[in-house]
């Protein structure tokens, strides 16, 4: 069988939730036994975000391959609890880079290259490359950016061809919108997405189904109202309020049959009863009152809480099987300093610094692993959130009052942290990282052995730093064990302090390969030391949320 193709396109406003509905579609499509993928078209000229600021694009999300994608990636892979590559990401960078290098090379033969057909025909590929490459029932393709943006339009016209190119039974189109309130007037209008389906009809797209987002109920005569002007069925527009959680947006899609409605139109029969029992027990236990733990985010980004999404989404899923919520606080490690630290962050039940580049906080990050070491509060450190670990017990511990990382001070006396050897020299900032998925063997006896239940494991990685072998020796005899190195053993890839309630730390990042119904180890053990701290019990949930 061919692959079906879902195109998922958005208008009104950006940010509408094409991503998470895409992945709330994906996991209803594959609780009725289809395999699918999910692939997501980003009209910026990037090649990848890889060099983007958090405040621009959110977290960049790393995939098993090393691909720096979009965050929408990330709600991909958690709903579907799929493991993507580098095939799922498509960027107008990466397209136009691929037909100027074709050009290059003569291989259009002296033609004139345009935007229609070369850069259509591109696009095309790509989409292909994708079903070609994972062999799946159905694709879920998600256009990034609204429909009137300039920059969508090659995207846009590309899909419209696959239409014809594929056939009607093989291809539906989802229309994500928004429908603003009036408070002046208590009216919610269906203007602006009129206007959003009539721009997208131009293009010669017409949409199978509706999704019409908004922050209050909507009324059954608005959805006819929708169905009537934008010539859609009426059962197949779907209001879609705006949840507390995130992943409850499933069965509210369930509720409204969106997958058995998109399965009739590509003449696609179930291929087993629906399971999704497992998936409304994990959003009951999410929604139950539970009491909290306060976890403190200590990072240079937290005015922008995407910036650490998988982060968040990570402590979730590890505090679901400990029956606690997370009272996450966002603490900003440029207002930590000596004389206020305390203040900043008393209370606190555990400590967690995550990965981040650059020097600004970074002192901020380093006073808060030492009070965390200081204090006996749980700590978890990813990827810089270890390197900070490092240099405050280099300095605080051994003595070394100067230790630093040659990221943040070039002529440190004791660069506890450097540049990996590969990456000395390089020139080009772009996709030059130590990326994807890496092996790592675990320390017999140590807290992580016990965590992973597993000798080697493999976990994602984003880094050009990594801790200084020519220090490993004293850090050990101080009490700092290596619980995770790779395997040639050069390579430090996990370290926990003995004697600490709680004191680990990773170089990679284990936030990417949490899954809402099945946590992390790492944080699992973190979330279950800083129950303990709280006085709350440390035994497990026992609930099956896998069915």
């Amino acid at each position: 069988m061919a692959t079906k193709l879902i195109f998922f396109t958005g208008g009104v406003i950006s940010s509408v939730g094409k991503g998470v509905t895409a992945a709330s579609v994906g996991r209803l499509l594959k609780a009725r036994g289809f395999d699918i993928t999910i692939q997501k078209l980003d009209p910026y000229l990037n090649v990848d975000p890889g060099t983007l600021s958090p405040y621009q694009h959110g977290e960049v999300f790393v995939l098993d391959d090393g691909s720096e994608t979009d965050l929408d990636l990330g709600h991909y892979e958690r709903f579907c609890d799929l493991h993507l590559k580098k095939t799922s990401t498509v960027t107008t960078g990466q397209v136009y880079e691929e037909v100027i290098n074709r050009e290059r090379r003569g291989d259009y033969l002296g033609g004139t290259i345009q935007v229609i057909p070369h850069i259509t025909n591109e696009i095309k590929r790509r989409i292909d490359l994708l079903t070609r490459s994972t062999d799946a029932d159905i694709a879920l393709i998600e256009v990034g950016g609204t429909v009137g943006d300039i920059e969508s339009q090659p995207f846009l016209e590309a899909i419209r061809e696959l239409r014809n190119d594929l056939g009607r039974e093989n291809t539906a189109f989802v229309h994500i919108t928004w429908l603003p309130y009036l408070r002046a007037t208590n009216e919610t209008k269906t203007k602006p997405t009129q206007h959003s389906v009539r721009e997208l009809r131009s293009l010669g797209i017409l949409p199978d189904m509706i999704i019409a987002r908004s922050d209050f109920p909507v009324e059954k005569e608005l959805a006819h109202k929708i169905s009537q002007f934008c010539d859609v069925r009426e059962e197949a527009v779907i209001p879609l309020v705006t949840a507390d959680l995130l992943y409850e947006i499933p069965l509210v899609l369930e509720q409204a049959h969106v997958a058995d409605f998109l399965l009739e139109r590509l003449k696609l029969e179930p291929k087993q009863p629906t399971k999704i029992q497992g998936w409304k027990t994990m959003v009951a236990e999410l929604k139950r009152h539970k009491p909290n733990i306060k976890i403190g985010l200590v990072g240079k980004y937290v005015e922008l809480h995407d910036a650490y999404l998988s982060v968040r989404e990570a402590l979730n899923h590890a505090a679901l099987f400990y029956g606690v919520d997370v009272d996450l606080q966002w603490i900003s490690s440029t207002a930590i300093e000596k004389d206020n630290i305390q203040d900043v962050l008393v209370g606190l039940d555990g400590i967690l610094v995550p990965g981040g580049f650059g020097s600004r906080g970074v002192e901020g990050k380093i006073l808060a692993a030492q009070y965390a070491r200081e204090n006996h509060i749980p700590y978890l450190g990813l990827c810089l959130g270890l390197q900070v670990m490092m240099i405050d017990f280099a300095r605080n511990v051994l003595g070394l009052k100067n230790a630093d990382s040659a990221e943040f001070d070039k002529l440190t006396p004791d660069p506890v942290i450097d540049l990996m050897l590969e990456q000395r020299g390089l020139v080009q900032m772009g996709g030059t990282m130590r990326l994807g998925l890496y092996p790592c063997n675990i320390k017999p006896g140590s807290r992580a052995e016990a965590l992973y239940q597993a000798e080697v494991i493999q976990e994602r990685h984003r880094h050009r730093y990594e801790f200084n072998n020519e220090y490993r020796q004293k850090y050990e005899e101080n009490g700092m064990v290596f619980s995770g190195v790779s395997p040639d053993g050069v390579l430090v890839e996990m370290a926990e302090l003995e004697g600490h309630p709680f004191m680990m730390a990773s170089q990679f990042h284990p936030e990417f390969l949490s899954r809402p119904n099945r946590a992390h180890p790492l944080f699992l053990g973190f979330i279950q030391a800083a129950c303990k701290k709280a006085g709350f019990s440390d035994q497990p949930v026992k609930l099956d949320f896998t069915n």
